[in-house]
């Protein structure tokens, strides 16, 4: 497995977003900015939010896409150019409905399941997948034409602690992670209920 060496937040840009639950990606970045007292700045060359790192002995690069969610890619693939990085050292975080909110899980590869975010990654990437992915529940509504509005809208004070718990829950496991240990990673943070 590549190590680890970028964590992409996936969010939309702008305030009338900044709580809502398709958010969640990047509040997990921004949590871990937080933690090691570095500000996330904006950097026009990385079309995003931008910073750099050092995590447990190990130097990472932190960042959130402020292009819209289905534009991801456009900041992904500026930053793994720029870094020469391979797709396979990005960790991308970014809300699942198929979770329950205050859960968490690691994955690694696969589809994009439908979340226009990690679609357009894969095809900026050349159609790449193969890249770890930290699934932030959200909940489903129960609805698919329910789903656009939900994750749209910001989540009760109860929800968002639930989730804040599973960012924390995932940052206590990253360096399992940065250490190449992803099943033991896998199965602390998955153990989380």
């Amino acid at each position: 497995m590549t190590a680890i060496r970028a964590l992409i937040g996936l969010g939309n840009p702008g305030q009338q977003y900044e709580h809502t639950r398709h958010n969640a990606g990047a509040w997990f970045i921004e949590a871990l900015a937080r933690a090691c007292n570095t500000p996330l700045r904006p950097e026009k060359k990385f079309f995003g939010q931008y910073a750099k790192i050092t995590y447990q002995g190990h130097e990472l690069h932190l960042l959130v896409p402020t292009t819209f969610m289905n534009r991801s890619g456009q900041a992904v693939s500026s930053l793994a150019k720029f870094f020469k990085l391979p797709t396979s050292a990005f960790l991308v975080a970014h809300d699942e409905l198929d979770i329950p909110a205050g859960q968490a899980r690691l994955k690694q590869g696969g589809g994009h399941g439908g979340h226009n975010g990690l679609r357009d990654i894969i095809s900026a990437q050349g159609n790449d997948r193969e890249f770890m992915r930290l699934r932030l529940g959200i909940d489903h509504p129960g609805n698919a034409k329910l789903v656009t509005n939900h994750v749209l809208s910001a989540p009760g004070k109860a929800e968002r602690q639930s989730i804040d718990g599973a960012i924390d829950a995932s940052i206590d496991v990253l360096p399992l992670l940065l250490q190449g240990d992803s099943a033991r990673a896998m199965s602390q943070l998955h153990s989380i209920k």
